[in-house]
């Protein structure tokens, strides 16, 4: 029998969303990869575990995270009803609906009939009556945005979501779905947008929307796919994500490209006390509307240094104009895969 750690509230850090009372752990536990049915579920429960033993409390979901799609949820909802059962109102748990998830043209996107549907799939699998945060995964070009704000409102109104957020919206998306949840007084308060160092567009795009509104952000790819990890400075490892010459999401030649500017960075970290994954979370959660990042795991080991970010929050204005100018230096690459 699973019995979590009594004092895994003492060293993490809590933040609120916005102007919410929600407050979310400063790192969350992702659950896009190493949670399907592929994956060894005796691992995936250790991490699950380990991180709730370190104080994560929010766990993040898909209505497709797999592989199979599905099958994260499924096993989370095992692990849910096996270890984390008497901890259910300790824990935030979300998902989201808006990518291919089944055949026909009602198994995508953001309609209405797809997002309810999607989401009443999502709490069977999850073994739920709800969830803490349900998400539209991405803007929906062929559905009025009225709509999917509608759709995420009536979640919350019928017990099945205590909050709504959106994810991969832009600034001027968030802004105009914002106005539709203000109309229907819905609690939306949270936005997750890829953010990281070599991904900074939501900079001016994200942030000033969501500091006006004083909503919040949680983000994902915070190490950009393992690129801003001491895993590729000496090149590709066999068993990488980047040696998978079939991963749409890293790219060898994403990983020559940066090389150079990962080594830079790393030794900005090395100077204060950190490695470069530390220092590259503590550097997501310098902005003020970035309450949460999210971290993928595929043992238990690495959450234990990745809470160690914790540590060492602040920089100097000198570190800071370091970074960038290692930044700026970089040339220009594609991440939209």
């Amino acid at each position: 029998m699973y019995s979590a750690n009594p004092h895994r509230y003492d060293t993490m850090v809590y933040n609120h969303l916005g102007n919410s009372g929600l407050q979310l752990s400063a790192i969350g536990l992702g659950l896009w990869h190493n949670f399907g049915s592929v994956d060894p579920y005796d691992n995936q429960r250790a991490i699950v575990r380990q991180a709730f033993d370190l104080g994560i409390t929010y766990f993040d979901l898909a209505n497709n995270y797999g592989p199979v799609p599905g099958s994260a949820e499924r096993n989370f909802g095992h692990i849910l009803a096996t270890d984390l059962k008497p901890y259910r109102d300790e824990i935030v748990v979300a998902s989201k609906a808006g990518y291919e998830m089944w055949d026909g043209p009602y198994g995508n996107w953001g309609s209405r009939k797809s997002i309810i549907a999607s989401a009443n799939q999502s709490l069977t699998r999850l073994g739920l009556d709800y969830v803490d945060i349900f998400y539209s995964h991405r803007p929906d070009p062929n559905t009025d945005v009225y709509e999917t704000a509608q759709a995420l409102d009536s979640l919350v109104r019928q017990g099945k979501a205590l909050y709504v957020g959106i994810s991969n919206y832009s600034g001027a998306q968030t802004a105009a779905i914002i106005d539709c949840f203000k109309d229907m007084h819905t609690p939306f308060v949270i936005h997750q947008p890829r953010y990281n160092m070599f991904n900074r567009q939501i900079e001016s795009d994200l942030f000033p929307v969501l500091k006006r509104e004083h909503k919040a952000a949680v983000g994902f790819s915070s190490l950009c796919q393992g690129l801003l990890t001491d895993k590729y400075l000496n090149g590709i490892p066999d068993n990488s994500r980047a040696a998978k010459s079939t991963s749409p999401f890293l790219q060898p030649k994403q990983v020559k490209q940066t090389l150079k500017t990962v080594r830079a960075l790393n030794e900005v970290a090395e100077s204060r006390g950190q490695t470069l994954a530390e220092m590259a979370l503590a550097w997501n959660l310098r902005e003020p509307e970035l309450a949460c990042v999210l971290v993928g795991a595929s043992r238990p080991e690495q959450l234990l240094d990745n809470v160690k970010a914790l540590n060492h929050l602040d920089f100097t204005a000198d570190e800071l104009a370091e970074i960038d100018n290692i930044l700026n230096d970089q040339s220009a690459i594609d991440w939209s895969r």
